[in-house]
């Protein structure tokens, strides 16, 4: 007879990990352990703003909105993702999305209505920011993790999992082998690997040396390995998000300010500089993966940070380069392209210089009419280009934020093998999956809302199928 060490063996400890665990004891599982390489629990989650993503919640109905519904939300994310995400995946994360939600509440997180927004590119505001960031999601998990008696094995890096007659039994790590009646992996994505990056997102690495992840550092693919040994197939190539970053420090600075000018190589503006960061990686892909910024003095001198960041800058979430002093530090440091001409800057940062000009002429007779006549952005952000000198920045989409290559899954958390038949004992959830972020970003909140739902789903189904082992 088998003697199994634990019902249930978490690797990783983000916000999917601990959703996994804490749902399979809500379950009946008794004997649970989670594993993870770094000091600390929360994994990516706790370093994100947390926005969660989900439609037909309480918070949205006490800011006023009584009426959206998974449904709705399904057909938006199908259609954004033009149908190329696994549909049985997204109906679930739809569906599952509110109640996971509310559950976070119940543990005293704690989304305030007033800060709802509209994620993405859609109308209706399904992005709930709760207060604290994502380090209150973490915190709330952590704590609960805690008081049910859960184990927890930190800076245990798991080598490999173990696995016998075609099931996979338990893990390996520091040379001890545990044994579990079921797995489950929730070890985030491989931001910090550069071989998986070129491998499974080629065009995270376009922008060269100026790529890099926010992701926690501990997130270098080890779970999308140890499936793969298992015989776990691999979906969703060259997915993810990426943002566009100016390159002055490994800082994120999430929105660079609408006033800008986007300029790509043919010295024409190609968007609206006010697009949401969603998509703005996938314009700058049409313009060859970079453009420059353009501004004049009066923008530089009259620089402030938006209001809407204030609490995440100074939770040290985001950054804001954007501002006067900075902008002359990196000026002074060649960072920044300056000249006292339209005409001296394009030849400088090597666009035509007859685009440009018109480009710009274009474009200040538009801020002084107040109408976008190009691309309709917002008059509030239509700063004329006139006052010498001028400046250019060069932008590139580069900052990882999320990986969506992972290995296969079922709606009930199983890992598939590559003829599409679930791998015993072997569960997964989060970033490590596959199938349910599509080419381009939803929108704010979707990669947690996707770690939460799945990870509650793994822990429900691990359980589940580790009662009926002896």
């Amino acid at each position: 007879m088998t003697t199994w060490d634990y019902d249930v063996a978490i690797v990783g400890g983000g916000g999917a990990g601990m959703a996994a665990a804490l749902t399979a004891k809500a379950a009946g599982a008794e004997r649970i352990i989670i594993a993870d390489s770094a000091n600390l629990l929360g994994g990516s989650t706790r370093l994100s703003g947390g926005v969660f993503y989900a439609a037909g919640t309480s918070v949205q109905r006490e800011a006023g909105i009584p009426d959206d519904t998974p449904d709705a939300m399904f057909e938006y994310y199908m259609t954004l993702n033009q149908w190329r995400v696994e549909p049985a995946l997204v109906r679930v994360l739809c569906d599952e999305a509110a109640p996971a939600l509310e559950w976070l509440i119940e543990m005293g997180v704690y989304f305030p209505p007033e800060d709802l927004y509209a994620s993405g590119v859609e109308a209706v505001p399904r992005g709930h920011a709760p207060l604290g960031f994502g380090a209150a999601i973490a915190a709330a998990l952590e704590g609960l993790v805690e008081s049910e008696g859960i184990d927890v094995a930190v800076e245990n890096r798991v080598e490999r999992l173990l696995v016998e007659d075609g099931r996979v039994v338990g893990i390996a790590a520091r040379g001890e082998e545990l044994r579990a009646k079921s797995v489950v992996i929730t070890t985030g994505g491989f931001g910090h690997n550069p071989q998986m990056l070129q491998q499974h997102y080629p065009e995270a690495c376009d922008a060269g040396e100026w790529t890099w992840s926010i992701s926690a550092s501990t997130c270098v693919g080890d779970g999308l390995t140890m499936g793969q040994d298992a015989g776990a197939a691999v979906t969703g190539h060259n997915r993810g998000l990426l943002l566009i970053t100016p390159g002055f420090a490994r800082e994120l600075e999430v929105d660079p300010p609408g006033w800008l000018v986007y300029l790509g190589p043919e010295g024409r503006r190609f968007i609206t500089e006010t697009a949401p960061y969603s998509v703005m990686a996938g314009a700058f892909k049409e313009q060859g993966g970079r453009a420059f910024a353009i501004f004049d003095e009066a923008a530089r001198r009259s620089a402030k940070p938006d209001s809407k960041f204030a609490d995440a800058f100074a939770a040290g979430i985001v950054a804001v380069n954007f501002l006067p002093d900075f902008l002359a530090q990196m000026a002074d440091a060649g960072k920044v392209q300056v000249a006292d001409s339209v005409a001296d800057l394009a030849a400088k940062v090597g666009l035509p210089v007859a685009a440009v000009e018109n480009s710009i002429l274009r474009y200040n007779a538009d801020a002084q009419s107040r109408t976008d006549t190009e691309f309709f952005k917002d008059p509030a952000y239509l700063l004329p280009v006139a006052e010498p000198p001028f400046y250019a920045v060069e932008m590139r989409p580069a900052i990882v934020c999320l990986t969506s290559t992972g290995l296969r899954i079922d709606p009930s958390a199983r890992v598939l093998d590559r003829s599409g038949k679930p791998i015993a004992g072997l569960y997964a959830a989060g970033e490590t999956t596959g199938g349910v972020l599509g080419e381009r970003y939803v929108g704010g909140g979707n990669s947690v809302a996707n770690a939460i739902v799945f990870g509650r789903i793994a822990g429900r189904t691990a359980a589940s199928e580790a009662a009926k082992l002896p």
